[in-house]
């Protein structure tokens, strides 16, 4: 049994997330965490969600409420929809967190007694209508590099380039939209990642199993123009976590607080912090996982997140932790992915184009949209959705293959043979060759899961199912029980038992379809089959089952269409 620790990127706080969002961090962490428990490894898997910087100011201010009550309301919305999509984790906590606090301040102290922290005396965007300061988001301009016209201050979404809001072109405030900035000196904490810039270049060259997103992403920063850049990591804003406090070794940080990007990573172990709390375990059961020198050595830490967050997930995460001189666990796996888009644009919050979490819980069950999303996985290119596609995704796997299957299989036996698994009869060369099959897909689908090659695994698990058909076909049980109902009751006998067979492999991308076949076959706790004989003579003879009720329901023409237009958008 290995320990697993899994991080997803985490969540701002400001609104409801859309499916690209989901599928681009937060839904394949799940799919790993499921997959890994259900192979008896230890797992840890922590989100939380993003509440600091302008994206909580912004929102906030737009709802009409303070920041903290805005942050409430949305992290319970937020944890709300991930239990909604059937989301694991073992916490989900929150980046304003008293834990969080206490470790960001506690990391800055530690690099700035390590040199790698210092104060600069800066210029910065004054907005006169404003009448303050605008750090990072709260300015946005055209992007010198891609010529995006909403880049904001910080980074620009298009291409991914961190940014300063001194480098926009047409710079205009985000608050007002005016354009009268002036640049004012105001000084800040600076992370010096330049002089970590060897170190973390020999830990990403070691990374040679890392997919080639995220290496590209972080070489690229370590070697565009003249390199990784120092970073400040201080704001001028009222919400977040102060940067002047007791026992800070500097002064003059009165009114700024950290960078949201400086301590939101950092919230990856406040969360795990948070998690021990919240059960009345002591530190060393959250340190555990995070500490090396306390037990973390053994652990396998991975991470998921979309593209835009690599440069800071692979080099100013790390040199945070590098940088502080004490023994935490660094990433051993970044998992990245690239964009969903939908339908032919992009999907916009503005616009109301694109489907978002609460709105497709609203239209269909969660494995409906997780099997889409992790079949369709944007993993080595951007990936769009399309209703089309999803339509025929749901009908022609989910509920022609599988569920289909189930139907077929537990209707027959309780026609012929009654709610039980029929004895009598013995398996033959038919079996034989599904077994065959069925061991070498299995194998297939255990290294694509292993290898999170998440669309490759997708592939065989519906390929598992369809052999499943395939067999009904090939040994026709409603042909044989004519001439021979020993006979059938072998095919029918072995059929049953794909059906916890199918539940186990299935549950980490469908579930809550899982679970009601497991509860149907009265098979619940069914292992991961490690040995393909056993798990299917799992079942024996007058074990009793019930005849689940539609699994899938198909997805007609009308809806397909209604939903379309439903989320079009606003032209």
């Amino acid at each position: 049994m290995a320990r697993i620790l899994i991080t997803s990127a985490l969540p701002y706080i400001n609104g409801v997330k859309h499916l690209g969002n989901l599928v681009g961090s937060q839904l394949p962490a799940d799919l790993c965490a499921r997959y890994m428990r259900a192979r008896g490894h230890e797992v840890m898997f922590v989100c939380a969600t993003d509440e600091h910087g302008t994206p909580a100011e912004l929102a906030a201010a737009g709802a009409g409420k303070p920041v903290a009550e805005y942050c409430d309301e949305m992290h319970e919305v937020q944890a709300g929809l991930a239990r909604g999509f059937c989301l694991s984790f073992d916490h989900f906590g929150r980046s304003s967190s008293p834990e969080n606090h206490a470790l960001t301040q506690h990391l800055a102290v530690k690099l700035w007694e390590n040199g790698l922290i210092e104060i600069r005396t800066e210029r910065q965007m004054y907005s006169q209508a404003d009448g303050r300061f605008l750090p990072d988001r709260y300015v946005e301009g055209i992007c010198p590099e891609c010529g995006y016209e909403r880049a904001r201050g910080d980074q620009c979404e298009n291409c991914t380039r961190q940014l300063e809001p001194t480098e926009l072109i047409a710079p205009r405030s985000a608050i007002s939209g005016a354009t009268d900035l002036e640049l004012r000196e105001t000084k800040h904490l600076y992370l010096l990642q330049s002089k970590l810039r060897e170190r973390l270049r020999a830990w990403i060259d070691s990374k040679t199993d890392w997919p080639v997103l995220t290496t590209s992403i972080a070489r690229k920063w370590l070697d565009d123009g003249e390199g990784l850049q120092d970073r400040g990591i201080t704001r001028d804003l009222s919400w977040g976590i102060p940067a002047q406090f007791p026992g800070a070794p500097w002064e003059g940080m009165e009114g700024k607080v950290f960078y949201v990007w400086f301590d939101a990573p950092i919230e990856y172990i406040a969360a795990t912090a948070e998690w021990a709390h919240a059960g009345g375990h002591g530190d060393e059961s959250w340190r555990r996982w995070w500490r090396t020198d306390e037990g973390a050595q053994d652990v396998r830490y991975i991470q998921f997140m979309g593209k835009d967050n690599v440069p800071f997930h692979t080099l100013s995460f790390p040199a945070t932790l590098m940088g502080s001189g004490e023994p935490w666990k660094l990433v051993d796996y970044i998992k990245s992915f690239n964009y969903l888009n939908y339908d032919g644009g992009q999907f916009s919050t503005s616009q109301g184009r694109g489907v978002f979490m609460d709105q497709a819980l609203s239209i269909l069950p969660a494995d409906y949209w997780r099997w889409w999303l992790l079949s369709h996985v944007p993993e080595t290119s951007d990936s769009e959705f399309t209703w089309e596609n999803f339509q025929a995704s749901v009908n022609k796997d989910l509920a022609d293959v599988l569920g289909n299957f189930v139907s077929r299989v537990t209707k027959f036996c309780r026609a012929r043979f009654g709610e039980a698994v029929p004895g009598g009869g013995e398996w033959g060369a038919t079996e034989e060759a599904l077994f065959q099959e069925l061991s070498c897909r299995l194998a297939s689908y255990e290294g694509h899961m292993d290898a999170m090659e998440i669309r490759k695994a997708a592939q065989e698990l519906r390929a598992l199912w369809a052999a499943g058909n395939e067999y009904l076909q090939s040994a026709a049980p409603w042909a044989a029980y004519k001439e021979d109902p020993a006979r059938a009751a072998a095919i029918i006998r072995l059929a049953l038992n794909l059906i916890p067979f199918y539940a186990v492999l299935s549950a980490p991308f469908i579930p809550n379809a899982a679970e009601a076949l497991q509860e149907a076959m009265k098979a619940e706790g069914t292992p991961w089959p490690e040995d393909l004989r056993t798990a299917l003579s799992a079942l024996p003879p007058d074990h009793e089952f019930s005849v689940p009720g539609v699994l899938f329901a198909k997805i007609s023409d009308e809806s397909r269409e209604e939903w379309q237009q439903a989320f079009a958008g606003r032209r």
